[in-house]
């Protein structure tokens, strides 16, 4: 079995574990995210890490399109829950074993509030144990902060981390991170969408390679990466 990671630009993901499907912050429909939803057809699943706009995104049209199930914190869940989708709420901390692999919240640093102004609950990332054991770690938007040591523990095999500024961590905190999460692999995300997070990436990842252990995958929209099981 292997596990097709797909980048649609900012930071929405579709992850292919075997038959399942999922989409991670959906964020389709603002053209200043550069979406290319090519192959992005009915996920069984949809994750979303926080209450911004820029990532519940479509979450709701699409779940309910597709039949999906929202997974996300217990304020998002309850929100969308609400609007009749079928939600699973979580808590940072906390883990539960889905048909797609064990999916466990993490902390994240940053803030959540809804489109509509609710409450969106504490902003969070995921770790993703596959089937066959592979681990990837999907920040959210976050800021650096060192309990990154003990997700690091767990043996990353996939970081998607944000990269930036301004709104997450930047480039350099970045670089900071993967040392204190030491992955075999990092693709970046939630930058260059709007101007205050311009960055150069290419540089990024020339840095990155020669100071850590880690390879940069960089992925344009509707590009994607093939995590071997």
């Amino acid at each position: 079995m292997q596990t097709k990671v797909t980048y649609y630009g900012h930071a929405a993901l579709g992850l292919q574990i075997g038959e399942h499907q999922l989409l991670v912050d959906p964020y389709f429909t603002d053209e200043k995210a550069r979406p290319d939803t090519t192959g992005a057809s009915c996920p069984s699943f949809i994750l979303i890490t926080h209450g911004h706009g820029d990532h519940v995104g479509d979450s709701e049209a699409i779940a309910k399109r597709c039949d999906a199930t929202c997974i996300s914190n217990y304020e998002i869940a309850n929100w969308l829950s609400a609007k009749g989708v079928k939600t699973s709420g979580q808590q940072i901390g906390g883990g539960f074993k889905y048909p797609f692999g064990y999916l466990k919240m993490t902390h994240a640093l940053h803030s959540s509030s809804l489109p509509d102004g609710t409450y969106g609950g504490n902003p969070g990332g995921y770790l993703l144990t596959t089937p066959s054991g592979k681990k990837i770690y999907m920040a959210g938007d976050t800021g650096l902060f060192y309990d990154m040591v003990l997700i690091g523990e767990e043996g990353i095999d996939l970081a998607v981390l944000p990269v930036g500024d301004y709104y997450t961590m930047g480039p350099d905190d970045a670089l900071r991170a993967i040392n204190l999460l030491d992955p075999k692999v990092v693709i970046p995300i939630h930058f260059n969408t709007f101007d205050v997070i311009s960055q150069d990436v290419n540089a990024w990842k020339e840095r990155v390679e020669a100071e850590t252990s880690a390879k940069v995958k960089i992925l344009r929209p509707g590009e994607h990466y093939i995590l071997e099981e």
